[in-house]
């Protein structure tokens, strides 16, 4: 039940709220603010590009930005690896 619990309340409505069904462009301005900070709009934003040609962003940013929270994840999931075992 508890492994559930970022799934259902973090990634989930990250997701939703990362540009999926919608162009961050035809949001207000204090809404694109926002979902730059979310790290969601940057995957989601490259595989539109891969996709459509499209992008809310440079795609270079984007790459840049997916690859960087791939480390910070990496590194944090073999901390509690390592202080697990």
């Amino acid at each position: 039940m508890v492994a559930a619990f970022p799934e259902s309340f973090l990634i989930m409505p990250l997701t939703f709220l990362s540009g999926v069904f919608y162009f961050d462009h035809s949001l207000p301005a204090f809404w694109q603010g926002l979902s730059q900070f979310n790290p969601f709009f940057y995957m989601i934003d490259g595989f539109r590009y891969g996709f459509f040609g499209v992008s809310d962003i440079d795609p270079a940013w984007s790459l840049v930005i997916a690859l960087g929270n791939l480390l910070v994840f990496t590194a944090v999931t073999l901390a509690l690896l390592k202080r697990a075992l």
